[in-house]
């Protein structure tokens, strides 16, 4: 934990939205006292997820909550707590989600995007703890980053700081080469097969692997020039196949310029498996610090 951090012992829930699946925790004293996965019904009208939304905070919410931190896979304007298109779930276009709670549950309500909660969830609870200046890369079928610059979390103006994965890449982008969807678009084999077959040392998904390596090494380089972050943490279904392209990525990473940049990056894989909704908690006490 971050011993200059700190936090109060009122309890605090965290809340991370993936289209279909909600997970949510009641953190107290830096531990997740309860947790809970349901699944919503992402295809229905505005109100209907949003009721379901409500409901399940509903089952950890005491009058004691110092805060709600929520966690959703969209641009979120973070000072009033709207999200915008919402990935996976249509019918979120333009949801004063802060706005919504707030009647619901009489407690602040701190409003993200799942990369930012990941990359603070990192910074209070996991492999970022001792770092100023980190990136938490979340890849699975799409692609993304969380900031974290002098021990603060950066979103940017409009929450669309971290958005490496559409920048152009090759002849489409980096979220086209270096996620998991990659796998089966190019060589038809599902993502799930591939990561089989890797740990048989198969030399086929290994030589598919060493590619893949290749590519997310660029794309790491991109993040290193535009943050030049002392750590970067892989999150999301890219990091099971890490052990199998990071030595591919490593060589390549000797090709950046800046030796030394390259020389004092540590490149790990999140080990936290709560760091979603603790993530989504530290929402709470990072506003809290920066005020």
């Amino acid at each position: 934990m971050i011993k200059d951090l700190t936090r109060p012992d009122e309890p605090v829930i965290g809340v991370f939205l993936e289209g279909k699946d909600l997970k949510a925790g009641r953190i107290v004293n830096d531990k997740v006292d309860e947790y809970l996965e349901v699944e919503i019904d992402n295809t229905a009208e505005e109100e209907v997820v949003l009721s379901q939304v409500i409901d399940a905070i509903s089952r950890l919410y005491t009058p004691d909550i110092a805060g709600i931190g929520i966690g959703v896979p969209s641009l979120v304007d973070v000072h009033k707590g709207i999200v915008y298109n919402v990935e996976h779930i249509p019918s979120w276009r333009t949801v004063h989600l802060g706005e919504l709670l707030k009647v619901h549950f009489k407690t602040g309500i701190y409003v993200n995007n799942d990369a930012n909660c990941l990359a603070i969830g990192e910074k209070y609870y996991g492999k970022g703890t001792r770092c100023r200046n980190m990136a938490a890369i979340v890849g699975g079928v799409g692609l993304g980053a969380g900031i974290i610059m002098n021990n603060r979390l950066y979103s940017g103006s409009n929450c669309g700081a971290g958005e490496f994965g559409y920048i152009p890449y090759k002849d489409r982008n980096f979220e086209y080469y270096c996620t998991t969807g990659y796998f089966d678009v190019k060589y038809g084999i599902k993502p799930k097969n591939l990561l089989e077959r890797a740990r048989k040392q198969d030399k086929i998904a290994l030589a598919i692997l060493e590619q893949f390596g290749f590519d997310f090494a660029n794309f790491i380089m991109t993040v290193m020039f535009s943050v030049d972050p002392e750590l970067i943490v892989i999150s999301g279904p890219v990091a099971d196949f890490f052990p199998y392209f990071e030595e591919s990525l490593r060589k390549n990473l000797n090709s950046f310029p800046f030796e030394k940049s390259v020389e004092h990056l540590k490149i790990e894989v999140s080990s936290n498996p709560n760091i979603e909704v603790l993530g989504a908690a530290a929402l709470y006490f990072d506003a809290q610090r920066n005020n």
